[in-house]
Parts: C-alpha cells; structure tokens; sequence
C-alpha cells in the first residue's frame, strides 16, 4: 500500500509539473455578444486555433460569447481598462464613445464587398485605428459581419422608399435611423435578442438586421418578406487591450496579428461564397426575397437616405472632420 501511495502521489507530482510546463504563457480572453450559431463564434473559434499552433501554445485564446462576460455597451471600457484582454465590437454600436465610426454606416458610400474590403486597407480605417487608440484601445482587425441589410417585414416587400411609411420597426441605432425616419418609418430601438418576440407579438411589425442573422435568428416564422440591399456594411473590430498588446513578445504580437489578419481575409471570402446560399435558406425557409441590386432602385433610396445620415454624422463629429472621413473612403 505505501508504495501503492509513492507511486500515485508521484504520478500526480509528475501531471502536475507536466500541466505547468505546457501551460500557457498568455491569455487572450475575447468577450463577443453573438450566440453559437452565429458565423462570428465559428471564425473566433478559428482564430483560437491559430493563435495556439502559431505560437505553440505559448498564447490561450479563450472566448466568451453570448454577452456572457459583457455586455455590447460595457466591451469598450473593460477592455480599455484591462478587466478583460479583447473583445469584438460591433462598428454599428460604438455611439458616443468613438462617434467617428459612424462614418462606415453612411448608406451607399461602400456598394459592394470589394469596397469594403478595400476600405480596411485604406486611410479612412487607418484613421479609425488611430481615433479608438485614442481612446484606449487598440484594433488589430476589421472583420466583416454583413456586407448588406435585409429589410423584413409581415406585411409587405419593404422595396421602395414609399413602402416605409408608417412601418413600426426595429433598427439599428439614433444614426441609422434618421434614414427610416425618413422615409416615413417609426423606428424603434431594441437588441437583437428581443427581436423576434417583438415581432411574433407586433411590438413591431418590420426589422433591419444582416440577412445571415434573419435565418439564425428564425425570422422566417415571423416575417413573410424581406428585402437585400447594400446600405452599408457591419463590421467586427476585434479591439484588445493597448497595454497587454504591447507587453506582448514581438514574435507573439506577430503570430496573433497573423491569425487576426487571417480571420478577416476569411470574413469576406465567407460572405462572396455564402451570399447566394443567405438567400436561399431564407426563402426554403419561407420567406419572399427579393435583392436589390439595380442602379435606379439603389438611387433612389440614396436620395432619401444618405443626407438625414450624413446629416446626423456631421452633428456628432463636425461637418470638417465629418466630410474629411467621406472623403479619405471615396479616395
């Protein structure tokens, strides 16, 4: 029996010293507010293993997901203040705090993936960078979570200007909703986890979300028609901490910002290959669909649209600084 004990308090000293040397060396925790089926999750899920083989194992890449940590609206100060390494935030929910991303929600100033894509590498997103440093942190990657909106609705095809008038539906935030307002629209604010229920019981009877989250989220039981168009593009900052990035080994900041630069690649290859796919789930799942890509549609919700958001812009940043970020995308 003793030496029964020796050899398990042996065998146990030795897994413990085992785990201890092959823990890692950093932690990089990433609270997300999305729910497992989101595409998001998946491509984090991704980028976590990627990290460990890149670094081997050196960095522990740890997700929270579902707002489990924190919620949309706390992300930016916890990771500026270091309760938590990273977190994704949304481009369209930064509000007050970093008013200068509003820019990216002007409708129809990016009309296409590659535009967005481009718009990642350019100036405008270099100046955004610099703008939420400013404010406590850092970006390291711009990755695309809907490159369109889709308009639903029970009652009729959201498909022209005119159609939204007195439509109570949800949208996204103040900003965005000057343009509903516009075309005759109650908007009315919410998260995206009260949507359904608000639809299902007719708090509201119309919605704008990203035409991937319409199918997870089961819109199609709700809603009979939707309507695609690009108004403009969400993105997913992937936002750390400035002080833990920079303590970081360059070799480990490297091999992270790799993997970061990776996921976003992969966020927009996703969304050229599943574009088709978005539209019919939608419809096998019942839903009317229709997408909007010609130019004299697309004009004339621009002509409705863009000026009450540009308008609204201008007022949170200045008209100077506003239209010098307009102009640094157009470029």
């Amino acid at each position: 029996m003793r030496q029964f004990l020796k050899y398990t308090v042996s065998a146990v000293a030795t897994m413990t010293l085992a785990g201890a040397a092959f823990a890692a060396d950093y932690t990089m925790r990433i609270s997300h507010q999305f729910p497992p089926s989101h595409p998001i999750p998946i491509l984090l899920e991704e980028f976590a293993k990627d990290v460990a083989a890149s670094t081997d194992g050196k960095v522990d890449v740890k997700l929270y997901g579902g707002a489990s940590l924190f919620k949309p609206n706390q992300q930016h100060a916890a990771v500026a203040s270091g309760e938590i390494e990273a977190a994704i935030i949304l481009s369209i929910q930064w509000g007050g705090s970093l008013p200068e991303m509003a820019v990216t929600q002007l409708p129809f100033l990016m009309g296409s993936i590659d535009a967005e894509e481009q718009f990642t590498k350019s100036k405008a997103a270099e100046e955004l960078t610099k703008l939420a440093l400013k404010k406590g942190v850092q970006n390291i990657a711009w990755i695309l979570d809907a490159p369109d909106e889709i308009f639903t609705s029970s009652k009729h095809p959201l498909d022209a200007p005119s159609k939204f008038k007195d439509v109570k539906m949800r949208g996204y935030n103040k900003l965005f909703d000057a343009s509903l307002i516009a075309m005759g629209a109650n908007p009315v604010s919410m998260p995206g986890s009260e949507v359904y229920q608000a639809l299902q019981t007719g708090v509201v009877d119309a919605a704008v979300t990203a035409p991937k989250a319409a199918f997870t989220r089961k819109y199609s039981e709700v809603q009979k028609y939707g309507v695609i168009i690009p108004v403009f593009p969400v993105f997913d900052n992937l936002m750390v901490n400035p002080a833990w990035w920079k303590g970081l080994p360059d070799d480990l900041r490297n091999a992270i910002q790799k993997a970061a630069d990776k996921a976003a690649k992969s966020s927009f290859d996703e969304f050229r290959r599943s574009g088709p796919q978005d539209v019919k789930n939608l419809e096998e799942a019942g839903m009317e669909i229709k997408v909007i890509s010609d130019q004299k549609t697309l004009d004339e919700f621009k002509a409705v649209m863009y000026e009450p958001v540009r308008d609204a812009f201008f007022k949170s940043v200045g008209a100077k600084e506003g239209q010098r970020l307009i102009d640094l995308i157009s470029q």
